[in-house]
């Protein structure tokens, strides 16, 4: 048994810069505050009542939280000693974070607090901030940073100098106190979420499903630093616990569970983990949230044999490469016979009713491809509720949690790889994705932005690089969609490789260079390039028993598949058959090892992505001709003389 007893570590307030009577305060400042931070506050639902104080607050700097709550010790007792049963149960449901003491915090002001009180609002300090692919870096190098870390978690630390010890099991359950934000400005690298964890007062508030407080992340502009505000949700006495719910938002029960498994662990495996594809209304949705206009019904256009046709792009490498003479550039969109844009073409019904002759270099609800958790979707129409072998078993985890977590928890009960990748729904260039066997890592990470999870490759066919040993790798094929229906698919004959640095291993997963292959975008960072006509060889030799010809049959039966189910159904539930769009899309893949039907070893193709109108710079570098085959190919159904196979 144990008992609580009071021990109250008032945090202590941070001063303001300056008094009361401060210079800009007032109706001006009020409102340059509300134009910088409405918009987020409205999403955070922190009441209107208690902006004008935040505002003050942020631009003085006043942590006053220390005036009103305490942090409260629950000390273990011997079993002999009597507890109230009520209260036992009670103690027994809080969910404190961490293997240390329980803590709690309190409200020791005297007069309480009300929710009414304008002022009764306050901001908490972040005590570490991070992106997940640096977290051991700082911890590493960063003084006091994991000493802090460490007893903030309750995590043994001895010494002055880091350990790796220590810092894995902060690493480890750093995911009980960390939480998310993400900025909506900025590059694609900037874009990426950022982590938190508050300070000792914040990371010591407990969960509650009947909450007396909410929380929120403010990214404060003026200063550019993120603070979180806390709020009452109703009247406090003295000695009232501040909570909060951990689960804010989330109103399906078996959902709550879920998400609350971090820090109430429970099992889910009486929740089938099969994943049956989405209904019709999954693709509807989409569509709609898309704001993608299906085109009507247009008659397939026919063009004069010796027409040549007049090209609107924005593409530089297009303008630089298609040198073909029945192509020529127009900067007038409403004379051009082809539109090649780098964003997506969203109003198809205009264009086919104004311009049905107009052929575009996309197709409608193509997003069913070159989005993760589409693509898994309509991957499921070849191999059931698993997804078909040529794809990692895939999870979307706004939508497929318990499966997940079921799946999970089976695989750990027979003692089977329980690796994982997490990847953006819709991110390129391996930006926000985490490999990991850490539940509470991906449960957690479903917070920070659309995500699906998919079995990582534990066993992937390696490259022997003499510098280096064996290593990862993936194959880039580019592949030229020239109609649905009949499906008509090419593949450029040339491919791409890529390579990871450092010999593979099951371990160090947060290093960049074992695990991933995209080093072209990382600064300082080697780029092993090999060409393909120069790999076959290598590769052959390395594995004789598997000719590269009869691994490329399986990757195009693999690409052959992928695009008859795509296509299968009506838009939006497929991609849509419009006559005049053609399309360029890049596959990556991997190849790991597998056992086939009648038991042989094999190399399975694993398609990771596909890529919407994707980087062409080497494919331009070094095969000039590389556009004027695309665009013969897909545009005047001529082939002959272009380094291209068909598909299908």
């Amino acid at each position: 048994m144990e008992r609580r007893s009071r021990l109250p570590a008032r945090p202590r307030p941070r001063l303001a810069r300056s008094g009361p009577a401060m210079a800009g305060e007032g109706e001006e400042a009020l409102a340059a505050f509300v134009a910088l931070h409405g918009a987020a506050l409205h999403a955070s639902r922190v009441p209107t009542q208690y902006w004008e104080s935040l505002s003050r607050k942020l631009r003085g700097e006043i942590f006053d939280a220390g005036d009103y709550f305490g942090i409260m010790q629950v000390e273990e007792v011997d079993e002999e000693e009597e507890v109230d049963e009520e209260m036992e149960e009670q103690f027994k449901k809080k969910p404190n974070p961490g293997n240390g003491p329980c803590f709690k915090v309190i409200v020791t002001n005297e007069n309480g607090l009300q929710a009414s009180n304008p002022d009764s609002v306050f901001l908490i300090d972040h005590a570490w901030t991070y992106r997940v692919e640096h977290a051991r870096h700082q911890l590493r190098r960063v003084p006091g940073l994991l000493h802090r870390m460490a007893n903030l978690m309750g995590v043994p630390f001895h010494g002055e100098l880091p350990d790796e010890g220590s810092i894995e099991l902060v690493l480890q359950e750093m995911w009980k106190y960390s939480q998310t934000y993400q900025l909506s400005q900025g590059t694609a690298e900037e874009k990426v979420p950022v982590w938190y964890i508050m300070d000792e007062f914040g990371s010591r508030i407990q969960h509650s499903d009947q909450p007396s407080f909410a929380a929120a992340p403010l990214f404060y502009m003026p200063q550019q630093i993120a603070y979180t505000v806390l709020w009452p949700l109703r009247d406090l006495e003295t000695g009232d616990e501040v909570t909060r719910d951990y689960a804010y938002g989330e109103t399906d029960r078996l959902i709550r569970k879920c998400v609350l498994l971090p820090w109430v662990p429970t099992e889910v495996l009486d929740v089938s983990s099969s994943t049956p594809e989405p209904p019709d209304e999954h693709y509807q949705a989409i569509l709609a949230e898309n704001k993608e206009k299906l085109p009507v019904a247009i008659n397939p256009p026919v063009y004069a044999k010796d027409k040549v046709f007049k090209v609107f792009t924005d593409i530089q490498q297009v303008l630089n490469n298609l040198t073909h003479p029945r192509f020529v550039f127009t900067d007038n969109e409403g004379e051009a016979d082809i539109l090649y844009n780098f964003s997506h073409f969203k109003d198809y019904r205009k264009l086919s009713e104004e311009r049905p002759e107009v052929m575009v270099n996309q197709f409608p609800c193509e997003n069913l491809l070159t989005v993760k958790d589409c693509l898994a979707s309509i991957a499921r129409r070849a191999g059931g509720p698993d997804g078909p072998r040529w794809l990692p078993r895939t999870f979307n985890l706004q939508t497929e949690l318990p499966q997940f977590i079921s799946c999970f928890q089976q695989r750990d009960r027979r003692g089977e790889d329980n690796h994982w990748i997490c990847k953006p729904w819709n991110l390129a260039r391996s930006l926000d994705t985490h490999i990991t066997n850490n539940l509470n890592s991906i449960i957690r990470h479903r917070e920070s932005s659309p995500k699906v999870v998919c079995k990582y490759i534990e066993e992937p066919v390696l490259f022997e690089r003499e510098d280096v040993g064996p290593v990862k790798f993936d194959v880039r094929y580019v592949v030229l969609l020239r109609s649905t229906r009949p499906l008509q698919l090419y593949s450029y004959d040339v491919f791409w490789l890529r390579f990871s640095n450092r010999a593979f291993s099951l371990d160090d997963l947060d290093d960049y260079e074992k695990h991933f292959t995209v080093m072209n975008y990382a600064p300082g960072v080697t780029l092993k390039q090999v060409h393909c006509e120069d790999f076959i060889p290598l590769f052959e030799k390395q594995y004789p028993e598997y000719p590269w010809t009869t691994v490329q049959a399986s990757i195009f039966k693999a690409f052959a598949e992928l695009f008859q189910v795509a296509t299968s159904k009506p838009a939006p539930l497929g991609i849509c058959d419009y006559p005049s769009s053609r399309a360029i899309y890049a596959i990556d893949l991997m190849l790991k090892w597998d056992t086939s039907r009648d038991g042989k070893r094999i190399m399975q193709p694993q398609i990771l992505e596909v890529n919407f109108n994707p980087d062409c710079d080497r494919a331009c570098k070094y095969h000039p001709t590389f556009f004027n085959d695309v665009f013969s190919t897909l545009f005047l159904d001529e082939t002959d003389n272009c380094h291209v196979t068909r598909i299908v």
